[in-house]
Parts: C-alpha cells; sequence; structure tokens
C-alpha cells in the first residue's frame, strides 16, 4: 500500500510539473503584418474569405499557420523570429502562379506586401444618392486575358462589412452590358425600408471570374442617406 500511495504522488508531481511547463510556454512576440498588392495597391477582398499560409522549417509537427485577410487586403500573425514559407492559397480572386511560395525572414515586427495578379479589377467606381436609389458607376478591367467574367454586382448594407456573404442588397449588372475599359453603371432600384430609413449605409462593388470561387471588390464607402 505504501508504495502504491508512493507512486500516485511521483504520477501527481510529474503531471503538476509537466503543466507547469505548458503555463509557462513563450507565446509568440513579433508581429508579420502586410497586405495583398497589385500594382503597388492593397487588393480588396471579402472579410476572413481568402487566406495565406505560413510554414515554418525545422520543426517536427508540420501544420500551416493559417493567415486570414482582412477586407481591405491587409493581415497580421503573431509569430516567433524565424524562417517561413508564405503560401498564397488557391481559389482566391487572383491569379496561381507557377510558385506561390515566398520566403519571409522574421526578425522582430516585420512588413511585407505580397504580390498578386487579379484576373480583373474594378477602376473609377464612385456611388451616388438618386432619390430612393444608389447608382454606381464603375469600369471593368481584365488582367489576366484568358479570364472569363461571371458577375459585377453591388452591394449595399447597413454594416462596415459588406460582401457577398453579408449584405442587405445585391443587384447584378447584366453581363452583356459591360464592356471593358468601358464606364458601367448599375442601379440598386428603390431601397428598402430597413435601409433607407437608416442615415447612411454602406456600398460596395464585386467582381467574379469564373476561375475563382471569391470576388476582388472595391474598398467600402459609407453613402449619407439624409
Amino acid at each position: 500500500m505504501k508504495f502504491k500511495f508512493l507512486m500516485i504522488l511521483a504520477i501527481s508531481g510529474s503531471i503538476l510539473m509537466s503543466g507547469c511547463e505548458y503555463d509557462n510556454f513563450e507565446a509568440p512576440e513579433v508581429t508579420l503584418s502586410g497586405k495583398v498588392v497589385y500594382q503597388g495597391r492593397a487588393v480588396p477582398v471579402r472579410n476572413n474569405g481568402p487566406q495565406l499560409e505560413l510554414w515554418q522549417d525545422g520543426y517536427p509537427l508540420k501544420s500551416p499557420i493559417t493567415v486570414y485577410l482582412n477586407q481591405d487586403g491587409s493581415f497580421a500573425a503573431k509569430l516567433f523570429d524565424g524562417q517561413y514559407k508564405l503560401v498564397r492559397r488557391a481559389d482566391a480572386p487572383w491569379l496561381q502562379q507557377a510558385s506561390d511560395t515566398i520566403r519571409v525572414e522574421v526578425r522582430g515586427n516585420t512588413n511585407l506586401e505580397v504580390p498578386v495578379t487579379p484576373y480583373f479589377t474594378i477602376s473609377g467606381e464612385s456611388y451616388q444618392k438618386s432619390g430612393d436609389n444608389i447608382i454606381a458607376r464603375l469600369v471593368v478591367n481584365k488582367v489576366v486575358q484568358s479570364a472569363n467574367l461571371e458577375f459585377v454586382r453591388l452591394y449595399l448594407g447597413k454594416s462596415i462589412l459588406t460582401d457577398q456573404v453579408q449584405r442587405e442588397v445585391r443587384v447584378d449588372a447584366p453581363l452583356n452590358s459591360v464592356v471593358l475599359g468601358q464606364q458601367l453603371q448599375i442601379s440598386s432600384g428603390a431601397l428598402p425600408d430597413n435601409l433607407k430609413s437608416l442615415d447612411y449605409i454602406y456600398a460596395r462593388l464585386g467582381i467574379k471570374s469564373t476561375s475563382a470561387g471569391e470576388y476582388y471588390y472595391t474598398q467600402v464607402q459609407k453613402i449619407a442617406l439624409k
């Protein structure tokens, strides 16, 4: 009985020591931050939609660190100093390159621009309130010549996080009305009661290639209604 009691004490002590070691595990202290860019400008996306992955060599546990993008194309991740491989994951609104891996050295807080090539972009966007309608104007540009256009959409919402998933209004532009490089106009039609009673709403445009599941967006704009 005495032997069994000593064994229990030894096991308990071992568990306690392990718990202390776990509690004292050092947390990452440096930040890798940056944005995905095309021609030096941030590429807007759906919040927590497209993802990047970070891999660190030299560790037995081979699992990626998932990095979600904010809707303005920015990102941030807490890491340890070291060498990492950054991977641009598939199904984003940009072309998958032959090599989508970027080597990154993190030494203290580090900033990084991640270049991408969108299938399509939007430029010259503007919004105008006309009665109970919102009229959006934009220019659709093809970047990857083999890409095909699937959707051009106007989104209106109550939240600054407005996109394909979160919105109150979505309006599709007929594809036969889209002329690449020329101005396109999209009208929202009469705003629903839950929007037109507000002081302001948020507007955003999105464009999708048949080659990807995610949209290229414009930055969100706040529109005063009163």
